[in-house]
């Protein structure tokens, strides 16, 4: 087994090359802009929270309508750094309206072929499998675009649910 020594000198190893340190700043500020660009254009539809940078596994910020907030949910943009995509993940305030949600949600396609709910969501959406980060303002709107269409369809999914 490994140690933290170990694991220490890799990271050392990885921030004197430099490249983690330069892209994740990057992957940072993106994410901020894409946040704020987001705020400016479908402020009249979402209310936009702050950006978290997570542990270098996931930088999200949440969203939320009134509807959402009536149940006490909403929705996360999140950048998973793992897979290197973003992903819609829709939440619940506490863990009872989780599993409530989660007992609706885990029969749809939205959790076809998980068996369990996801550690931090009722539902987790892949928004855009390859972003391109070479074409920033098209990625902008790529992800604007599918943000719109799949929470509008999430929503339609939980006004069907009749949960409240």
């Amino acid at each position: 087994m490994k140690d933290l020594n170990y694991f220490v000198d890799k990271y050392k190893e990885q921030l004197y090359k430099g490249d983690i340190q330069e892209a994740y700043v990057g992957l940072v500020k993106y994410v901020t802009r894409l946040g704020t660009n987001l705020s400016n254009s479908l402020g009249d539809t979402y209310s936009f929270g702050s950006l978290f940078q997570g542990y270098m596994d996931y930088t999200y910020f949440y969203y939320s309508n009134d509807f959402l907030k009536k149940r006490k949910l909403k929705m996360g943009l999140v950048l998973n750094h793992t897979k290197m995509q973003f992903e819609i993940w829709l939440l619940g305030q506490t863990i009872p309206i989780q599993e409530k949600y989660w007992e609706y949600f885990k029969l749809t396609k939205w959790n076809k072929n998980r068996t369990t709910r996801p550690q931090y969501s009722i539902l987790e959406t892949v928004l855009i499998d390859k972003p391109n980060f070479n074409d920033l303002e098209k990625l902008t709107k790529e992800i604007e675009n599918k943000l719109i269409s799949i929470s509008d369809e999430i929503i339609e999914d939980i006004k069907t649910s009749k949960l409240t």
